[in-house]
This record gives C-alpha cells, structure tokens and sequence, in this order.
C-alpha cells in the first residue's frame, strides 16, 4: 500500500484533510499527518515539524498555495513518487519544481481517486 503524507493534516473531522485521512485509512493505506497545530485525527499524531520521514510515496497537500514554499525544499528531500495537489492548492511553480526531480505532480482529488480506485 501507498504510504501517504497529509500536509495541512487537521483534528477537525469537518475538514477534507481529515476525510482524507479516514479514507486513506478505509482503503488500508497508511498515512502521516503534518499541520499547523499539535493534535490527533484518528488516533495519529499531528505533526508540526518537518519529520524526514522515509517510504513516502505520496504527498498530498491541502495548504494554500501561498503557504507552500515553506514546504518545497521538504517535500522534495522525501523523494515521494508523486504530489497531489487538491481542489484550491494548485500551483504552476512548484509542478514545474516537481517534474524537474522527476517526482509526478498530479491536479486532483484525493478523495475521488480513493473512491473511484485510481489512487
């Protein structure tokens, strides 16, 4: 199964990373949680600090784009096999950074993917 990372991870169950999490879960995929506040979704942590994680193979992000160069020198050291970049968190810049170190960003749904089987 696919070790997925939640960048924009939160404890509140209304949130799409959330769902996310629950449904990487439902799907048997093991998942990691990093947000901006200390707390638990599903019983998993929610890291703040840039863990070096290793295995991941995908990211996916629900941070604005104006948030995520704090992320790409990160994101890129993990050497996931892809990014999602979901409804809203689309960004030209960091695609173009991604596919020069061969990592495949994909526009999409996290959620869809799961339910439709395409993740």
């Amino acid at each position: 199964m696919k070790r997925t990372l939640i960048i924009g991870a939160s404890s509140n169950p209304s949130r799409y990373a959330y769902l996310a999490a629950q449904k990487l879960r439902n799907y048997g995929h093991p998942f990691l949680l990093l947000g901006r506040r200390k707390g638990f979704a599903l019983g998993e942590e929610i890291h703040t600090e840039q863990v070096a994680w290793e295995d991941v193979d995908t990211v996916t992000l629900y941070i604005n784009p104006s948030h995520q160069p704090d992320y790409y020198a990160y994101i890129i050291s993990l050497k996931p096999n892809r990014v999602i970049f979901n409804p809203g968190t689309e960004n030209p810049e960091f695609k173009s950074m991604l596919l020069a170190k061969n990592i495949i960003p994909i526009e999409g749904c996290t959620l869809v993917m799961l339910s439709i089987g395409q993740y």
